[in-house]
């Protein structure tokens, strides 16, 4: 029998080669990567985990849909939103790897344009890798064209991403980017030095790397913006998932216990929105925040996970208590002047000042701030909240996440043998 070739070339399209080649591909490959990221990788870090970890309930009869929403044992390694989120995540990584192996030569006569263009593959490269981290327990840390790359625990990628990060300060210290790059590739909704200093306080923070967390924090300029920007053609990813498609919905309780809900809470309705329903006996309400509209931008961070990041480091490692309490007040009593509008406007904090009541408290208000921002899951573990038990389905809803880790998926399994065996759950 024979067959047709399809893969047939665009004679219009540049080759890999033209592209890795040239400063113009450097730029394109460059903006081509933070668009993908924005609309496909970002897509699945928020609605995979999120349901995962009941800030979203998947609503159709889409298989992939009801395997996420059910967890625990019942999803299989073949679940196409784990693959999603496995794939997209390397694909992400295989465009930075690309961008970090041929700026220096390309631009090797431009150190400007190269210290942005790196840098910036930099922050995406561990950006994928933190993403991967949310989800997986192993994985490669680099592409590889053979499919047999080497897995490494999660702790050491998310120090490989922290070097990365580290990497791309330096750099733009030691020289800024060029205009050019600026304009064509951050534009004026990307602050560079901001986001790196952001997520490698993030990832400190994942590491327990308490101090290093705290400098990091402390080096973001929390009244900047940066944030992801959409259009028509390009349209935001979970608008599409939730407004268009209708496969989910958010939880009229954010996925939170009844105990970590204040009644007031601004935040509530800034990211939801009534009428309310009633599906399989929850309560689920429209989506709203940076979700509702087809343009809307999404933070690539926000400002108040910066002030609960200072908090958190600060009680884990037995700092001032009277700092981390202000902290928490920034978030919890703030009615104004948040960059994207997220005020919670709620009284200050009357609790306990314990090490777990604070803890608690900095939990609560990172889940109700940072709702749907993709940081649920691996909060929900690192505060040790209510785990599911292996080989109960369905997960009940006392458990607040229905599962720890993501199985493998089955397409990394058929080709590389270093695949891990699957964790329990």
């Amino acid at each position: 029998m024979t067959g047709c070739k399809l893969d047939i070339p665009n004679p219009n399209a540049p080759t890999d080669e033209q592209v890795l080649s040239s400063r113009e591909g450097m730029l394109t490959l460059s903006l081509g990567m933070k668009q993908y990221y924005s609309t496909s990788a970002l897509e699945a870090l928020i609605i995979t985990p999120g349901t995962t970890t009941r800030e979203l309930k998947g609503i159709t009869t889409f298989t992939n849909v009801l395997e996420l929403e059910a967890g625990g044992t019942a999803l299989p390694s073949f679940n196409g939103n784990v693959l999603n989120l496995w794939a997209r995540m390397y694909r992400v990584m295989g465009m930075a790897d690309e961008l970090i192996a041929n700026a220096p030569t390309v631009l090797a006569t431009d150190e400007a344009t190269r210290s942005g263009v790196l840098a910036h593959a930099y922050l995406f490269k561990a950006m994928a890798l933190g993403g991967l981290a949310t989800g997986f327990e192993q994985f490669p840390t680099q592409t590889n064209k053979n499919g047999q790359a080497p897995f490494v625990p999660r702790q050491q990628a998310l120090t490989e991403a922290v070097t990365l990060l580290s990497q791309g300060i330096d750099l733009i210290t030691a020289t800024a980017p060029s205009t050019e790059f600026n304009t064509r590739v951050l534009g004026t909704d990307f602050q560079l030095r901001d986001c790196l200093n952001a997520y490698r306080a993030r990832y400190q923070m994942m590491l327990g790397r308490y101090a290093d967390a705290l400098a990091s924090a402390n080096a973001v300029n929390l009244t900047s913006r940066s944030q992801f920007v959409y259009s028509s053609q390009s349209p935001n990813p979970i608008y599409q998932q939730i407004v268009v498609s209708k496969n989910y919905q958010p939880r009229a309780t954010l996925g939170l216990p009844t105990s970590l809900l204040e009644t007031g809470d601004a935040r509530i309705n800034f990211y939801t929105a009534t009428p309310e329903v009633t599906v399989g006996g929850e309560v689920l309400r429209s989506v709203a925040g940076f979700f509702n509209e087809i343009t809307k931008p999404i933070p690539v961070y926000l400002p108040d996970e910066i002030r609960l990041i200072k908090a958190e480091a600060l009680v884990r490692s037995n700092g001032s208590i009277t700092e981390a309490v202000a902290q928490i007040n920034a978030v919890r009593t703030q009615t104004t002047g948040d960059p994207f509008g997220v005020n919670a406007a709620l009284p200050a904090y009357a609790g306990g000042t314990d090490a777990a009541s604070l803890l608690t408290e900095i939990y609560k208000q990172r889940s109700t701030e940072l709702f749907m921002q993709g940081l649920r899951l691996e909060d929900s573990r690192r505060f040790n909240r209510t785990a599911p038990a292996v080989n109960v389905n369905p997960i009940p809803l006392s458990a607040e996440r229905t599962r720890n880790f993501y199985p493998y998926p089955d397409q990394e399994r058929l080709t590389n043998p270093n695949t891990p065996a699957e964790p329990a759950i």
